[in-house]
């Protein structure tokens, strides 16, 4: 007797999942973005065991919080040895810069994430632009300088007009990048940054055109050759609103991204994405992870303001819950040859986040805020960053950034009135958010 094709398909589909091996994964960070990486990867067929390191109090919801530095190599490896970790994935770009992925290269353990020199256009700001130069990929003009060239540098800025871009070549937490109107204060603070305002960091200063547009953020999957597009975004760095103060960590983000029409769309891809692709590969870059491309639009066109070796903060956090694919199956479809195979699928509804924030932050600010209210959130997801629990299990405040309230809707009015909602059932002394996230589109 012939079976039919409704038996035969489920069948098909229970080898087929019986085919797929579930996996021990290690994710690395704390952070929001740690937080919305756990929640999807423990929502994979593919994952047996989640451990989070160093993790927060959001993301011991998802998989087992381990006390481990991220760029403890060593630790780690013992580590994985010993719970049979099989994927890395890497959060933060510390880690990345350092090496992690070389120091696994022959251990038999998958490293989302490129290799030091690839992280090399995350880490720093001369490698990049000497990237994008040699692959015409459109970028602000720029020159850098040392505390040799220091006397160079300060005639470079005598010919130029405000305002005035300068930039730490190497890792400075978020802070390396200061913008100033007057010729004066820009030669100042060149002096400064030689000297070691940065550490290490600002040994070397790029002094790039001050390109004036809106901004927007996309992200890339790669093994190195292929590539898929993820959602893109935009996110706002300021503390104040109408985009004033000191720059932060990221106060809120949008995705889509309503004025990134087609006609944008095509220009990103042919000049930006495929270029930066062909560029990795013709460079024999070892990267197997997200290229993050920063990305300004002038006059309706695209230029590159940065590339992150990594996931944004807090991008992810729209990012992730738009994408309906298995995020597991599509990182190991970069070790397995299958990602141009792979066809990203997203949420078509818009996704908001705004971020709770320290009293203070980003300059200095009280930890250990009991947090109260969490509970009572209907129709958000909450992504914690600076969130744990404290002795006595209560929920208290641990860092600046303290946690990124997401909704979505069918645009991006009714998502942010879902968000805002919800924030006005959280307390905790001295929080601070942005009341106008969105108000530019």
């Amino acid at each position: 007797m012939r079976e039919n094709v409704s038996t035969r398909l489920r069948k098909q589909r229970k080898v087929l999942l019986l085919s797929k091996k579930e996996m021990n994964v290690l994710l690395l960070g704390s952070g929001g973005r740690e937080h919305a990486l756990s929640w999807k990867i423990s929502k994979s067929d593919q994952c047996e065991n989640l451990f989070i390191a160093p993790g927060n109090a959001g993301t011991e919801k998802h998989g087992t919080n381990v006390d481990l530095a991220n760029t403890d190599f060593e630790a780690i490896d013992q580590f994985c040895k010993k719970e049979n970790i099989e994927m890395i994935v890497v959060g933060p770009e510390d880690p990345l810069v350092r090496g992690i992925v070389d120091f696994f290269q022959n251990k038999d353990i998958k490293v989302v994430g490129p290799a030091k020199l690839g992280a090399q256009l995350e880490g720093s700001k001369a490698f990049a632009k000497d990237f994008m130069a040699r692959y015409n990929i459109p970028t602000a003009l720029y020159k850098e300088f040392t505390r040799e060239t220091l006397a160079e540098g300060l005639k470079y800025l005598d010919k130029k007009e405000g305002p005035f871009v300068l930039k730490a070549d190497g890792l400075a937490a978020g802070k390396g990048v200061i913008i100033l109107q007057e010729k004066v204060a820009a030669k100042a603070a060149l002096k400064e940054m030689l000297n070691g305002q940065f550490g290490q960091a600002s040994e070397k200063v790029v002094i790039e055109d001050f390109l004036d547009g809106i901004e927007f953020s996309v992200f890339v999957l790669t093994d190195g050759k292929s590539y898929k597009v993820l959602p893109e975004a935009k996110d706002y760095k300021k503390i104040g609103e109408g985009d004033k103060g000191l720059n932060t960590g990221g106060m809120g983000a949008i995705s889509p991204v309503p004025f990134v029409d087609q006609e944008l769309w095509k220009k990103v891809e042919k000049r930006i994405i495929i270029p930066t692709i062909d560029g990795i590969q013709k460079d024999n870059l070892n990267y197997k992870g997200f290229v993050f491309i920063g990305l300004i639009m002038v006059g309706g066109d695209p230029f590159v303001i940065e590339y992150n070796c990594r996931m944004g903060d807090p991008e992810t956090e729209v990012v992730i819950p738009r994408l309906k694919n298995d995020l597991l199956d599509l990182f190991e479809s970069l070790f397995d040859g299958s990602l141009a195979e792979k066809e990203i699928k997203m949420e078509e509804a818009y996704a908001t986040t705004v971020m709770l924030v320290s009293g203070g932050y980003p300059e200095s600010y009280e930890k250990g805020k009991e947090i109260t209210g969490v509970e009572r959130i209907d129709s958000s997801m909450i992504f914690f960053a600076g969130a744990k629990k404290d002795a006595s299990s209560k929920l208290v405040t641990s860092g600046g950034r303290v946690m990124a309230v997401t909704s979505m809707g069918k645009s991006m009015e009714e998502a942010l009135k879902t968000s805002y909602g919800n924030i006005e059932k959280i307390k905790f002394d001295k929080m601070n958010y942005r009341k106008d996230i969105g108000f530019d589109l």
